[in-house]
């Protein structure tokens, strides 16, 4: 490790150091949030300018950064299976009904596949505002090698149907699914969890004694799975510092420049899509100000950690903690949001990637004979899109080799694609939170007090 390598360190150090300090003088989540992100940015500035995004001493420097931001990552994800689990058992137990279970996953998919579609439809509209196209955008041999990769991806993108897509999410065997060993795990868990309910929904007459003991095992089993999530969500903070510090250290600002129309375009497309969400909020009779205030949070965690799965904890409790969402609620739009209908990967990429790339095989894009087929694919492609890094790109090669289009110029934006997946994750789980809150506002669900309360909501995530 040379001398550059600890120095480096022994700031990023410092900076965590700073960041505790705030935490033991209990600065709010919030605040300990955005010092984390501008702390981060800062750092990784200040690397790049001092040894060039492609130096060694920053490789080496972000090996170390890694172990506290993936592995920030890494422990939001192993309590994934788990929450979900304990939460969906135990919502269902509190159910009268099983036409709850029904209304609540049918407002839930269907606001997210429409949401989804509505995306597409702006990514369209942008594309066609900027001018964008990929016609005469030279490539170096990242790009070529990248855009190598994805056409040998084509068949595994072309194999998928919607058939096989809904064939996916039931668990055959749920223990490997709780292990995320597919793409669809998350789902085929919240099916299975929903058959553990039901099922002791079935005992609770007939053997009323062993269903008061599941119950209160549930209880228990919740109790310690939400107190685990407490204590990894305030490590939250370091793990925003540590992975932004990475982001922009590792930036090359001159493609980025290269490609900025496509950069703007794309965060025009997603802070409209922002703004739909807020309608919808304000539709339902909520202050969508109040909403974007509270959910701010989780939004930063997942344009830093780039994982809408990852993102599932925080998502929970941001719904239950400060949106007065029913946790069982949460646990569905939380869950289906990682996986249906994602709003910037499944839904503004593709549409924006199929009108670039049209032109350079002599199609109109702007036709309807393209543009219906296009929204089509890309709203019944947008199920099962899965919510980690690299989804968006499978998204974009199904919506691009069914549309018969290069799938291999997608590799033009390689080198942007980190900085426009921060922005696309982040609107997957504004997304998925808004279906959880109307779901919740139309069933009646939610708790307005909760919502409307101006206390910093952060009680849950602060030191004992």
């Amino acid at each position: 490790m040379t001398a550059a390598v600890l120095l480096n360190l022994a700031v990023a150090v410092l900076l965590l150091g700073f960041l505790y300090r705030q935490q033991r003088v209990h600065a709010t989540f919030t605040v300990r949030v955005f010092t984390a992100l501008g702390l981060g940015v800062a750092l990784g500035a200040v690397l790049q300018a001092v040894y060039g995004a492609d130096s060694a001493v920053i490789k080496t420097t972000g090996d170390y950064l890694d172990i506290v931001g993936s592995g920030y990552v890494k422990l939001l994800q192993m309590i994934v299976m788990p929450l979900i689990m304990v939460s969906i058992i135990g919502a269902i137990l509190k159910l009268r009904n099983a036409s709850s279970l029904g209304k609540i996953s049918v407002l839930t998919i269907g606001t997210l596949i429409i949401t989804t579609a509505i995306a597409a439809a702006i990514g369209i509209l942008m594309a066609k505002l900027f001018g964008l196209t990929a016609a005469g955008l030279a490539a170096n041999a990242a790009e070529v090698a990248r855009g190598t990769y994805l056409q040998g991806k084509v068949a595994d993108a072309q194999a998928i149907s919607l058939p096989s897509m809904i064939l996916s999410f039931i668990p055959a065997n749920p223990f490997l699914d709780m292990t995320g060993g597919r793409k669809t795990s998350t789902i085929a868990v919240v099916i299975f969890s929903v058959f553990i309910g039901i099922a002791a929904h079935g005992i609770a007459d007939k053997k009323p004694e062993l269903f008061v003991s599941f119950d209160h095992f549930v209880k228990v089993a919740h109790a310690i799975v939400m107190r685990i999530v407490t204590l990894v969500l305030r490590l939250t903070p370091y793990g925003v510092f540590a992975l932004m510090a990475q982001v922009v250290a590792t930036s090359s600002y001159t493609d980025i420049l290269n490609l900025l129309g496509f950069v703007v375009a794309s965060y025009c497309a997603l802070a409209l899509m922002f703004g739909v969400h807020l309608a919808i909020i304000a539709g339902t009779g909520l202050n969508p100000f109040r909403f974007a205030k509270k959910i701010l949070p989780v939004l930063t965690f997942a344009f830093t950690s780039r994982s809408s799965a990852g993102a599932i904890p925080m998502n929970v409790q941001t719904q239950v903690n400060r949106l007065g969402t029913p946790e069982g609620i949460a646990n569905f739009s939380a869950s289906f949001g990682a996986t249906i209908g994602q709003n910037g990967c499944a839904g503004i990429y593709p549409a924006m990637l199929a009108v670039m790339i049209a032109p350079t095989v002599g199609i109109d894009p702007f036709t309807a004979s393209f543009l219906l087929p296009l929204l089509a694919v890309i709203t019944i492609g947008s199920v099962g899109v899965a919510g980690v890094g690299g989804g968006a790109t499978f998204a974009a090669l199904i919506v691009l080799s069914t549309m018969n289009l290069p799938v291999a110029l997608a590799g033009l934006l390689i080198s942007i694609e980190p900085l426009i997946d921060m922005g696309r994750t982040a609107l997957n789980v504004s997304g998925s939170i808004t279906a959880g809150t109307l779901t919740s506002r139309v069933l009646g669900e939610t708790d307005n007090a909760v919502f409307d309360a101006d206390v910093e909501p952060d009680e849950d995530v602060q030191p004992a």
